[in-house]
């Protein structure tokens, strides 16, 4: 491990020059591991049912879970390119966007919820564990043991990457297959259903890719070239999340649909069941690391855009601590509203960035400086974006907010259509007022 993990690292404060030493190989996989969740196994019930009550057939399933994926990955390679091409952190590089303090709004969100899906990730580690071992070693030292893990990748995280490369992503990859050759035996296959889902269905894929948009640039910043760390990210997690949810729709069918929604780590027990079942889900068990590393290290390089002199490693040790803390008390329930919530908030954000950096010239003056001046004109696309998912996505969060929306909706008389796609809504929406804002921007300036 000591050879995979030295070697040229990531500089201790923000200041310090990122070394470009990640290929396309190690960009692709990184993100492949990243697509392989455990409880992305149980979230073929979101993809199979996302409305509750009117199920895709097994072809719009997977249909959707392509054309989510691929739209998904590829807003979060495009949103990796400034990274590399600038060498800057995701929240540091939304100085050029919104100006060095209003970066640190979407900062502090960033770092709210990469805490919660850190902690998340230790409570997912220790419910594998437990399906493996049982009740033999209590959930909190599971818990310890993952976040001791993830705190050692995060001081160390190209080295970590290094690792995932050249050992971890050889036996995931024969792990899934083994598991899909005993699910195809043991599985009965679905019938019937529609395609009257397929929107939210699509919906939930591009949010599971898209959560991770905002932490692109901090693994895209050390990339060789902006082909790399955009091949990488759309090849490796594509190919996998598709494996993933496709793997996943027969273990829940094995399971059973309403164990699944009852406890979503019920999908676990069809990959012990198999034979050698515990063995190689120990291995994914063990790889779910990589999910928590690269939460806390985004939370680390977050934090730098608020203290750029801090040691991360200092940084890196307490949020560590802290996840751990948090996930020795948490209970996770709310797996696919806090999905939606993080689509609608990154979605329209990185539609913007994309407009102004790619379109508007913005990456011949992205000022990342301690001292960029705001920019509040980026906000309202932003905004715009922000309300045009929640007029238009069909997945259900939480009762007292999706009534809100409803309500919003029939006050200015728009009807939400069964093909619409909050995803896609958001990034429209956003992009043309974008577009809107820096052409008039432009003319008001030539005057």
């Amino acid at each position: 491990m000591s050879h995979a993990i030295h070697g040229e690292e990531v500089p201790l404060t923000l200041e310090g020059e990122p070394p470009k030493t990640l290929g396309v190989l190690d960009q692709g996989a990184l993100w492949a591991n990243l697509a392989v969740s455990l409880l992305g196994f149980s979230g073929a019930l979101f993809l199979i049912d996302p409305l509750g009550g009117a199920p895709l057939t097994v072809t719009a399933a997977l249909v959707a879970t392509v054309v989510g994926s691929l739209i998904g990955t590829t807003m979060v390679g495009l949103a990796a390119i400034p990274g590399t091409q600038t060498g800057k952190p995701a929240m540091v590089l939304l100085r050029g966007l919104f100006g060095a303090r209003l970066s640190y709004f979407p900062t502090v969100l960033n770092i709210i919820q990469m805490i919660g899906w850190g902690a998340f990730e230790l409570w997912v580690i220790a419910q594998g564990a437990l399906a493996i071992f049982g009740d033999t070693v209590p959930y909190a030292v599971w818990v310890i043991v993952a976040g001791v893990i993830t705190t050692v990748l995060t001081v160390w995280p190209l080295g970590a990457v290094r690792l995932i490369r050249r050992y971890i992503t050889v036996l995931v990859i024969i792990a899934m297959i083994w598991f899909a050759v005993q699910f195809l035996g043991d599985a009965q296959p679905r019938t019937g259903g529609s395609w009257e889902a397929f929107a939210p269905a699509v919906d939930y894929v591009i949010a599971l890719s898209v959560s991770w948009v905002p932490l692109a640039a901090d693994f895209a910043r050390h990339s060789r070239s902006s082909r790399a760390a955009f091949t990488g990210v759309v090849g490796g997690y594509t190919l996998a999340q598709v494996a993933c949810l496709a793997l996943g729709v027969y273990a829940v069918a094995i399971a059973g649909a309403e164990a699944v929604a009852a406890d979503s780590t019920a999908v676990f027990g069809p990959f012990v069941a198999v034979p050698l079942g515990a063995l190689f889900f120990a291995i994914l068990v063990l790889r779910e690391a990589d999910q928590s590393f690269a939460n806390v290290y985004s939370t680390t390089v977050s934090l730098q855009n608020l203290m750029p002199r801090v040691d991360r490693r200092i940084i890196s040790t307490l949020i560590g601590l802290l996840t751990v803390a948090i996930a020795l008390v948490v209970d996770v329930t709310s797996y696919g509203a806090f999905l939606g919530v993080i689509g609608a908030v990154f979605v329209p954000m990185f539609a913007v960035l994309a407009v102004d950096y790619f379109l508007l010239g913005g990456a011949a003056r992205w000022n990342t400086d301690a001292d960029a001046p705001a920019r509040w004109s980026m906000l309202v696309p932003w905004a715009l974006g922000f309300a045009a998912y929640w007029l238009t996505t069909s997945t259900p969060t939480v009762a007292p907010w999706d009534g809100f929306w409803a309500g919003v909706r029939e006050v200015i008389g728009f009807t939400r259509e069964p093909w619409m796609n909050g995803a896609l809504g958001a990034a429209i929406v956003a992009a043309l007022a974008t577009l809107l804002i820096g052409l008039v921007t432009r003319r008001v300036a030539r005057r």
